[in-house]
C-alpha cells in the first residue's frame, strides 16, 4: 500500500501550480522534489518483495524495471529542467516522449512484478485498498495522457485485464483491485 500512495503522490509533483517556486538556476522546487520520486516509489516496493521473500527471478524482473524507471525518470527530469530555460524540440522529445516511455514502462514492469509476488497471498484489502486501486488507475491514466503514452497505456492495461481474469477464480481482494485500478486507467487513458 505505501507503494501506490508513493506512486500517485510521487507522480503528480508536475501537477503542483508553478512547481512550488522557483530555485535558481532555471529550476523549481518541484524539480528538486523530483529527484527523490524513484526512491519514494521504488524503496516500498523492494521491502514488499523482501518480506515475501520472493525466488531470485522476481528480483531480475524488479531490477529491470526499477532500471527503466529510473532511466526514464532521470531523462524526463533533466529534459523537463531543460524546458524550464530553453523549451525546443529537442527537450520535448526527452522529456515528453523518450523520459515517459522508459519510465512508464519501468513502471509497469514493476506493478507486475509486485502484483504477481502479492497475488496469492492472503489480506483482507478493505477500503483504503480500494481507494488506492483507484488511486493507481488515476494516476496511470494521467501520466499516460500527459507522456504521450496512451495507446502503449491502454495496451498495458489490456495486458492487466488478462491477468486479471486469469487470476479472477483466486477470489483474491488484490486481483478485483487491480482490475479496478486498470479499468479507471482504461478510461482516464481513453478520455483523451
Amino acid at each position: 500500500m505505501v507503494t501506490a500512495v508513493a506512486y500517485c503522490l510521487a507522480h503528480h509533483l508536475g501537477s503542483v501550480p508553478d512547481g512550488i517556486g522557483s530555485a535558481g538556476r532555471g529550476t523549481t522546487w518541484a524539480d528538486w522534489l523530483d529527484l527523490l520520486v524513484p526512491f519514494v516509489v521504488l524503496l516500498p516496493a523492494l521491502g514488499t518483495l523482501l518480506a515475501a521473500r520472493v525466488p531470485r527471478a522476481t528480483y531480475l524482473w524488479f531490477a529491470v524495471g526499477s532500471w527503466l524507471y529510473c532511466t526514464g525518470h532521470g531523462v524526463h527530469l533533466s529534459a523537463n529542467s531543460i524546458g524550464n530555460v530553453v523549451p525546443g524540440e529537442t527537450a520535448h522529445l526527452w522529456d515528453e516522449q523518450v523520459g515517459h516511455w522508459l519510465w512508464y514502462a519501468g513502471v509497469a514492469i514493476v506493478f507486475a512484478t509486485l502484483a504477481s509476488t502479492l497475488r496469492d497471498r492472503p489480506g483482507t484489502g478493505g477500503w483504503p485498498a480500494w481507494v488506492l486501486a483507484v488511486g493507481v488507475g488515476l494516476t496511470w491514466g494521467t501520466n499516460a495522457q500527459g507522456g504521450h503514452f496512451v495507446v502503449p497505456g491502454l495496451v498495458l492495461d489490456a495486458a492487466l485485464g488478462l491477468w486479471t481474469i486469469r487470476g479472477w477464480g483466486a477470489r483474491a481482494w488484490l486481483v478485483r483491485a487491480v482490475a479496478v485500478s486498470g479499468a479507471v486507467g482504461i478510461v482516464l487513458a481513453g478520455l483523451r
